[in-house]
């Protein structure tokens, strides 16, 4: 009999990897039925990291969006898990003790099945206290390996770990391929390791798709004796996200693994509520850069779930960036041309800063570190100018070890700011902090909630709770929603001078020219004659000569430059847009007389 492979839906993480909210309670609840019609999925990813401070963002109750949510499978023996960072449970930095030891109590009673748990560092100090947390509220803990590529981290490193965690009281173990980058066969050999020395114990894979590998190393996990995949599905699955369910599946029976069959009508279904969602206003906070897939992420490992936060990040400091070239008489550089620019800047800082996994908060860390070098070297200023105070603590040790050596100029610089490297345990400088949350509930009249869910959730997210008590988040998130309507409804194409003639007569074109061609613009976008948007010349002369094959001129969009290639030989007789000019696909850019 061939082997099962389970899955597991990670509905929540593929709208975390898109943009930036999450659906809303009511939503949740629409979904989760037609999730469980689909007949092809063990486990179900329910709440954990961002995802409830972001029913806080919205005015909600994440205890009841929880709780809402996890119901339905817990009816029918799907099991639930959460993400769960660690010394920062599910938020950036540190969580007292015995706040960590409530959120397991409190998300067991709430329906919660499995905790997933990482360290951004994979330190086991930040680890093997939740598992011992999780079970003591009656979880099953399931601590993660963080995957990247370096050479520190080798196959027997991730081996090691795993021996140790699970040593440590861990019932299962994932390998967290966050930003897709891991190798297929080292993934395949990681899995191997440790069934070879533990061949009882659960194992997950859970990778991104950005760079390309995932699919890959899905197959290669199965073989090497995987039990559960993780896994997306249409219309969010791919680009930063996850391989969808029907290709990964089609994939493993292919293979000879055994899964139960995907009910196809539910599956429609699912993808068309997930439709609605984003329609109602979910798209309207997603990137469309974060559904591409790009393999220059390869070399740079950042993962898929920051990516949209990361364009906000660039789109923000774009202009400051080009101001700072221009002031300096270099020249300006396009969005696009930074995200690569970034990228190349997390390649080349990674390894000085000791090769932290590149996975929340770190991953956040590293590229602010970056982003703010790319705007020093703009001013003319050396690298390291801007470091924040969240990046030093992970420099500094305070977050856990490092996996590698810092760079001696790196070290320098901490001892010039006089600052201390730490190498004690990272709880002990977070002692523990419930009974001042409870004074001031009972001073404020507020119910600590059924299983103290609301004393947590007080504890855990402090400053969105009060906004969330206050009103102030619903208000604030209406607004923001208002204004994301208004955005959306404002035309793709704005009035604009022309150059030649203010409307294009073609059979006047034609009339006078036999074998005139139109160039029309293959995609919705910004023109751009020359590549350097700033060059404000006119377009091709008209009597220009140019060959088929040739690049006509360039359309940016969202995700990058795409080339107009001329489909025929000939000479330029009209052009009608100027260097700037928003198009829409298809619109006319100019005659070609063959």
């Amino acid at each position: 009999m061939s082997r099962e492979i389970r899955l597991s839906l990670l509905y929540r993480d593929m709208w975390q990897s898109s943009g930036k909210y999450q659906p809303r309670v009511d939503q949740l609840k629409q979904i989760a039925p037609v999730i469980i019609e689909m007949g092809c999925f063990s486990r179900v990813e329910t709440n954990g990291g961002a995802f409830e401070q972001v029913n806080l963002l919205y005015g909600e109750n994440p205890n009841m969006a929880v709780r809402e949510f996890t119901a339905p499978f817990n009816k029918v023996g799907i099991q639930t898990h959460m993400l769960d960072r660690g010394l920062n449970a599910l938020r950036m930095f540190p969580v007292p003790a015995d706040v960590r030891k409530l959120m397991y109590k409190v998300k067991h009673a709430q329906g919660v099945d499995i905790t997933r748990i990482f360290c951004g560092l994979n330190d086991p100090r930040n680890i093997i206290p939740s598992i011992r947390y999780a079970k003591e509220g009656g979880m099953i803990p399931q601590a993660s390996l963080c995957i990247t590529y370096s050479p520190i981290h080798t196959v027997e490193y991730y081996v090691n770990l795993a021996k140790t965690l699970i040593e440590a009281g861990a019932e299962e173990i994932c390998l967290k391929d966050m930003a897709g980058i891991g190798r297929p066969f080292s993934i395949g050999q990681i899995i191997k390791g440790i069934k070879q020395m533990f061949p009882n114990i659960m194992v997950s894979y859970h990778g991104h798709s950005g760079p390309g590998f995932s699919v890959a190393s899905m197959l290669e996990a199965a073989k090497n004796g995987v039990d559960v995949i993780d896994v997306a599905m249409e219309p969010l699955s791919w680009g930063m996200i996850h391989p969808d369910v029907i290709t990964v599946h089609a994939m493993l029976r292919d293979a000879g693994f055994s899964l139960p069959d995907i009910n196809m009508e539910a599956y429609m279904e699912a993808r068309r509520l997930t439709q609605t969602f984003m329609d109602d206003f979910l798209g309207f906070f997603i990137d469309p850069g974060n559904k591409i897939m790009t393999s220059l992420l390869v070399g740079c490992g950042l993962p898929g779930g920051m990516m949209g936060s990361m364009m906000a990040d660039l789109k923000g400091m774009h202009s400051a960036i080009n101001l700072a070239l221009k002031q300096k008489g270099k020249p300006e550089v396009s969005l696009n041309n930074l995200v690569v620019q970034l990228f190349k800047e997390v390649e080349t800082i990674w390894p000085k800063l000791g090769y932290p996994p590149l996975v929340t908060p770190f991953s956040q860390y590293v590229k602010n570190i970056a982003l703010m070098n790319i705007f020093a070297l703009a001013k003319d200023e050396p690298r390291y100018s801007m470091i924040d105070k969240d990046a030093w603590g992970m420099i500094l040790g305070k977050a856990g070890k490092l996996p590698g050596e810092l760079a001696p100029e790196i070290v320098q610089l901490a001892k010039e700011k006089g600052l201390e490297f730490y190498t004690g345990d990272p709880q002990t400088p977070y002692p523990d902090e419930l009974d001042r949350f409870r004074k001031e509930m009972k001073e404020n009249g507020w119910e600590e909630g059924s299983d103290q869910e609301e004393l947590f959730e007080f504890a855990m997210h402090e400053r969105q709770y009060r906004d969330f008590k206050s009103g102030i988040a619903k208000e604030r998130f209406n607004k923001e929603l208002e204004d994301a309507k208004e955005k959306a409804k404002a035309p793709i194409i704005v009035k604009r001078p022309v150059i030649e003639s203010p409307t294009i007569d073609v059979n006047a074109v034609l009339s006078q020219y036999s074998n005139a061609k139109p160039v029309h613009a293959p995609c919705s976008g910004q023109i751009l004659w020359q590549v350097d948007y700033n060059d404000k010349s006119l377009p091709p002369a008209v009597g220009t000569t140019i060959n088929k094959g040739d690049t006509f001129c360039y359309v940016q969009q969202p995700y990058g430059i795409e080339a107009v290639k001329s489909g025929f030989t000939g000479t330029i007789i009209s052009t009608y847009v100027k260097q700037g000019a928003l198009v829409e696909k298809s619109e006319i850019l100019a005659f070609v007389n063959e």
